[in-house]
């Protein structure tokens, strides 16, 4: 009966990307049949086939593995609070155990970027997932992207593209970047919540941003619209470096001989046409410096956060003692809590679970059930953990917007900010779709 309750509410979680849409009659079905059945596919062979369990188990392990790497450099400064092999003494707080580690993790992704390794990958996953699903090359692309990056970082490399897109797929675009997952903090999800569930809901996530956001906001594209606009295109009038006739005369003649090279000078020889890469140490320092301002950010939000919850509480507790923000966001999220095929009293947990998670963020859910989570049947505790495994909340909100105005002009700022609320509701649909998805596997 409750596998019965799980498709059902698959299918009504994407009824209402239906329900909700801005244009039902754009909506491209074969598409999102496509992408549909590639996501049932993928949860299958990550969660019911063994090499596909076993290539999770690996990744886990291999995240896991980077982190107690970290925890030698967290020992060396602050010898009390962990091991360095991770345990004599175990991670003694949440930053120790969650957080410091992405002090190696962030650069090291960085590095991969700077080599070149990471675009590579982007790019040719992103191909290969704009073959299969029907998408826009871009829209894609920009899925996958920010699998590795997060929202706010592929956003800000892909500001030429933004730029020259219509209002109408920036708006797509904000829509997806509610429901992203960065690589670099999965080393400290899998601290505190089971590693195999939280891979598996990596590309789940990428699948299903796609498949919500042009149900809820279909936008027609042509093929002369199709393009990804490299480094070298400019984005904007004011971007545009006007050169003298001789430094273009200069320019132009160096790539001419740049062309001319053997393949193998190629490989050793910057190409002029390209921006000039930063030195790699000065690189390197940015990103440390980059890594310690996201544990800043963090922490801090996550002390916020937690604190302005139990405010909330102390004021809904003087109305009536049983009240709380978690009951009131319980209620609201009881349904599709249910709907993921869980008994009455298990959903009720689920719902406020969401409903924090909403308010807050995982990292504050992920640090309550932490002890626990492993005591929890199989089922629950991988559409919990799949749910929580992504940066839809309300603050995110807040950081897409702010990130677009950075970027973009006014009336693609004015178009997104008309669709704030399908904004998050895309990213809620997405959470509950990867959520149903993975759990019609797992018993």
């Amino acid at each position: 009966m409750y596998l019965a309750i799980n498709i059902v509410g698959l299918l009504v979680f994407l009824a209402l990307g239906w329900v909700f849409s801005h244009n039902r009659k754009g909506i491209d079905f074969k598409s999102v049949g496509c992408m549909l059945v590639l996501n049932l596919v993928i949860a299958w062979f990550l969660t019911s086939f063994e090499w596909g369990r076993m290539a999770v188990k690996a990744a886990a392990d291999g995240f896991a593995a980077i982190v107690n790497l970290s925890y030698k450099g967290v020992n060396f400064a602050f010898a009390n609070w962990v091991g360095a092999d991770g345990t004599n003494p175990a991670p003694v707080n949440f930053i120790a155990s969650a957080l410091l580690p992405i002090l190696l993790i962030v650069p090291l992704f960085d590095i991969l970027t700077y080599i070149g390794f990471l675009p590579w990958i982007i790019k040719w996953i992103g191909r290969g997932l704009s073959f299969v699903t029907r998408r826009p090359k871009f829209e894609t692309f920009y899925a996958v992207e920010m699998m590795f990056l997060g929202n706010t970082e592929a956003l800000a490399v892909s500001k030429v593209q933004l730029q020259r897109m219509k209002a109408g797929r920036n708006v797509t675009l904000a829509m997806m970047s509610m429901s992203c997952v960065t690589a670099a903090i999965i080393g400290s999800y899998i601290q505190m919540v089971p590693g195999e569930f939280v891979i598996t809901a990596i590309p789940l996530n990428c699948i299903n941003a796609l498949i919500v956001s042009h149900m809820l906001y279909p936008v027609e594209v042509s093929k002369d619209e199709d393009v990804i606009y490299g480094l070298g295109d400019p984005a904007a009038e004011d971007d545009v470096v006007e050169l003298t006739a001789e430094e273009q005369a200069a320019k132009d003649k160096a790539i001419e001989e740049y062309k001319a090279l053997p393949w193998f000078k190629k490989l050793i020889t910057h190409d002029p046409s390209k921006p000039v890469k930063e030195p790699f140490f000065s690189f390197l320092g940015d990103s440390i410096l980059g890594s310690g301002k996201l544990i800043l950010i963090i922490t801090a939000n996550v002390v916020a956060f937690v604190a302005l919850a139990a405010l909330i509480d102390a004021g809904l507790g003087m109305i009536w003692d049983k009240l709380s923000l978690e009951s009131i966001l319980g209620v609201v999220m009881y349904i599709p809590a249910w709907l993921m095929g869980l008994d009455p009293g298990t959903a009720w947990h689920f719902s406020q679970l969401m409903g924090l998670k909403l308010v807050t963020n995982e990292f504050v859910v992920m640090g309550q059930i932490t002890s626990e989570v492993a005591t929890y049947a199989a089922h629950y505790k991988a559409v919990l953990t799949v749910f929580i495994t992504s940066f839809a909340n309300f603050s995110t909100l807040g950081m897409v917007i702010g990130c677009f105005k950075g970027i973009v002009d006014k009336d693609k700022n004015d178009a997104i900010s008309k669709q704030v609320g399908r904004m998050l509701l895309s990213g809620i649909l997405v959470s509950l779709l990867s959520a149903a998805t993975v759990g019609l596997f797992v018993w």
